[in-house]
């Protein structure tokens, strides 16, 4: 049986950055991303120092970095403060009147925030905080909508130390209960409710359930979003702007230790228990701040929007910290992309002017799903930079994004990095790096990344295995929150000294990197294995073909069976012909061993809120079985039963 992930999938287009954009970009040629790479990894201290050295430090580090595998202390010795580096220093000086965030509600309300408001907010709700009894190092819960107050209560957090751990909007109860006990959080900031889909999201109430029975919590913040009907318990729960009345903007600037606890983020994994991973304060400032920097080469007069919710490592990093350290303007929008109609992320485009757009490839398949007549109907020429983030993107789906978001005009960043990782890893630099649609290319700066087999030695040019980081990076986790032993069994123990991602990949003969899924699916197909992400892109190349996901199944012959699970464009009708066309056209992509077995279509795919495929819960109903995994993090339980009463 061969030991290494094979890769069929052949992508022969190479698009070039534009002369112009080369001539203004930061980094605006190979030859300069290669000289600066190569130092960066021979020397990943001296890199690293030179970027963290533009941020404001209270106390300089003594050493750049302490590394005892799988434990990196950085900047060690070093303090700093993330809120005076987001806010402070950009409202002390030019940018004290720039817009920090413009914020548009999904009811349509619009705010605009600049570095000085931005700076008193933060302030205030920090003294807030203390009022409160919240102080260094306890730990805070955040479960809001997508409104200016939920950056402002992380970076509030930031400012007097405490740490955050942020809930998406869509959790359910027992989410809430499960990061709380497990943290051991203090103190929940929340909201009455807050938007989605026209409906309001009944955010205090899915608290109060979460808070029944014995908990840590002493104290809940309510900011006043929807105006629903909520209970107030007495001694428990304030509102945020009558304790407002109470505090001053007086809030001084206190240094933290480089390495002090900035928030834990909570992943589920693969096996549905989630993890808190956690992320240190100065080396994870300084590798968003970089990778911002040079990936979305910000310019001053940029409306940069990332359509990230806070909730997600994505949101966190190129939502609030990476872009507010660069002194960026931030579009947010609180809303679903389809409502009230699947033109409003364009609209907001074209009335905002918005330079930079940074989304999902799930995002962009339901708006190829929806159609180009919403997309016609708007001037998107203010854009000049687009971003893909979340997993591999489909080459077809890369190339409308290019044609019909980008106007053929616009580089791509189609970014690899991970809730662990903290900040991108693996991307294009748009004024340099030659783009092959579907790969994220390159590592960034002082990244050592590299393909290996079982044995950990590194394999040659499209040959598959598993990424492996083998240097530490600065915005790397430090641990899982409350259990080494699980972070070093889970990231560090197959190839001690290596960091294991979990993803299978291949690099080709330029070296770029093609993300072939998670090693956890990869199939074995009669001696084959085969990463679901190609079988994937092969189905969406398919004009009949929205989007798709692959699963196995055990197959008393093969071993596994290839099954996908399949949604429609619109207008297109799901037929035996077309299923058996589809069957086909994997064959002539790819080749006959990667012919799905079984095509269920599908209305919708089960997904995230984040918009990340479930293929664990596809896994569990292809091979015939209930779903039994946890599914708090997912976002319409109604496409699960639909699948179920199809397959029947």
């Amino acid at each position: 049986m061969s030991q290494n992930i094979e890769s069929h999938l052949v992508e022969n287009r190479v698009i070039k950055p534009t002369r112009e954009f080369s001539k203004h970009a930061r980094i605006g040629s190979m030859a300069d991303y290669r000289r600066i790479h190569a130092a960066s990894v021979r020397n990943p201290a001296k890199f690293w120092a030179g970027e963290a050295s533009e941020l404001v430090w209270g106390r300089k580090w003594k050493s750049v970095l302490k590394w005892k595998a799988p434990f990196a202390r950085w900047f060690d010795g070093g303090t700093v403060n993330v809120a005076e580096n987001c806010v402070d220093r950009h409202a002390r000086g030019d940018r004290r009147n720039k817009a920090a965030i413009i914020w548009e509600g999904e009811p349509g309300e619009k705010r605009t925030l600049t570095y000085g408001q931005l700076q008193r907010e933060v302030c205030l709700f920090a003294n807030v905080l203390k009022r409160n009894k919240v102080k260094k190092g306890d730990r805070v819960i955040i479960y809001m909508p997508l409104i200016p107050e939920a950056a402002v209560a992380m970076l509030a957090c930031a400012r007097i130390g405490a740490v955050h751990s942020v809930i998406f909007g869509g959790f359910s109860a027992d989410s809430i209960r499960d990061r709380i006990a497990d943290s051991g959080a203090t103190c929940v900031i929340t909201a009455d409710g807050g938007y989605r889909r026209g409906s309001i999201v009944p955010l205090k109430h899915n608290v109060d359930a979460a808070l029944t029975g014995d908990t840590t919590v002493k104290r809940v913040i309510v900011f006043r979003r929807a105006n629903n009907e909520i209970h107030i318990e007495e001694g428990r729960d304030v509102w945020w702007h009558r304790e407002l009345d109470y505090v001053t903007a007086d809030c001084p600037v206190v240094h933290h230790d480089s390495e002090h606890p900035l928030f834990i983020l909570y992943t589920s994994g693969s096996t549905g228990k989630p993890k808190g991973i956690l992320h240190t304060t100065g080396g994870y400032l300084a590798q968003a701040y970089a990778t911002t920097k040079y990936i979305f080469d910000l310019r001053e007069n940029d409306i940069y929007w990332c359509t990230a919710d806070v909730g997600w490592i994505t949101g966190h990093t190129y939502l609030v910290y990476g872009p507010l350290a660069n002194g960026a303007t931030c579009m947010m929008y609180e809303g679903a992309p389809n409502w009230p109609d699947p033109d409003r992320f364009w609209r907001i485009i074209q009335n905002y002017g918005v330079t930079v757009f940074y989304t999902a490839p799930t995002a962009i398949r339901a708006f190829i799903k929806w159609g180009d007549e919403w997309v016609d109907k708007h001037d998107l020429s203010s854009l000049r930079l687009l971003g893909t983030v979340g997993e591999p993107i489909n080459p077809e789906a890369w190339m409308w994004y290019h044609r019909k978001i980008g106007g053929g005009r616009c580089p791509i960043v189609d970014t690899w990095w991970q809730t662990e990782t903290g900040a991108i890893m693996i991307s294009p630099l748009p004024g340099a790096t030659p783009v092959k649609p579907g790969t994220a290319t390159l590592p960034f700066f002082g990244i050592d990344a590299a393909i290996v087999d079982d044995n950990g030695k590194e394999v040659g040019p499209n040959v598959g295995g598993k990424l492996v980081i083998r240097k530490p990076w600065p915005s790397m986790l430090r641990t899982i929150y409350g259990d080494r032993a699980r972070y070093k069994k889970t990231y560090w123990s197959e190839f001690p000294g290596y960091y294991l991602t979990g993803d299978g990949a291949r690099r080709d003969k330029d070296g770029y990197f093609w993300i072939v899924g998670r090693i956890d699916d990869v199939l074995n197909v009669a001696g084959h294995r085969l990463g679901t992400s190609e079988i994937e892109s092969a189905l969406v190349s398919h004009h009949s073909v929205a989007e798709a996901a692959v699963v196995g199944r055990p197959d008393e012959i093969k071993g596994q069976g290839v099954v996908a699970f399949v949604t429609l464009r619109e207008g297109e009708k799901p037929t035996a012909e077309l299923r058996e066309k589809l069957r086909r056209h994997v064959g002539a992509a790819i080749g006959a061993i990667a012919k799905p077995d079984d095509i269920h279509f599908a209305e919708a795919l089960p997904k995230t809120r984040s918009g990340k495929i479930m293929r664990r819960l596809l896994k569990e109903i292809a091979g015939g079985g209930d779903v039994k995994g946890d599914t708090t993090t997912l976002e319409d339980f109604s496409i699960l039963s639909k699948l179920k009463l199809r397959d029947a």
